[in-house]
């Protein structure tokens, strides 16, 4: 069902596209939460930017010239802390978040001994697909707005060349 979306690195240009599907994203994270000041949610287009100019990796899916998805991964010592992985609602459900999260992983493939993210404790579908994906619960903590989150971590495995 994805084998016309294509996943390359994103540029500035794309910021407006991926601030729209983000908030449309996680407006169902922040109907879960009750919470509409879910950071995804509030980041403003100037941040977006910043990113994207940034030394983060930021990745976008198309369909056709339309963005329906982005990742990003920012990368710390031998972590790379993944973030901000959004499919427009009516791509969800197609293996496009799968994909992306495929792509960023790989993008960081020789830098990284590990992989890190976090989700809502109650988001179920975003927690499966992590699991199949190979990641982790390794703790909960709150957010700033008291939401429970589930942290994730991953071990890159090792290069069989090395």
């Amino acid at each position: 069902m994805t084998d016309d979306v294509t996943i390359a690195p994103a540029v500035v240009a794309d910021a407006g596209e991926i601030l729209t599907v983000q908030r449309a994203a996680y407006l169902v994270e922040a109907q879960r939460y009750r919470d509409v000041f879910l950071p995804p949610l509030t980041e403003t287009l100037d941040e977006v930017r910043a990113a994207l100019a940034g030394p983060v990796v930021v990745l976008a899916a198309r369909r056709g010239t339309r963005l329906v998805g982005s990742v990003r991964a920012r990368l710390d010592g031998d972590t790379a802390h993944v973030g901000r992985l959004a499919v427009a609602p009516d791509q969800q459900g197609r293996g496009i978040g799968g994909r992306l999260l495929a792509a960023v992983e790989h993008a960081c493939v020789g830098r990284v001994a590990r992989f890190a993210l976090f989700t809502g404790a109650q988001s179920a579908d975003n927690l499966g697909l992590y699991a199949r994906r190979g990641y982790r619960v390794v703790a909960h903590r709150p957010d700033e707005n008291g939401n429970r989150l589930a942290i994730l971590e991953k071990v890159n495995a090792p290069r069989s060349d090395a």
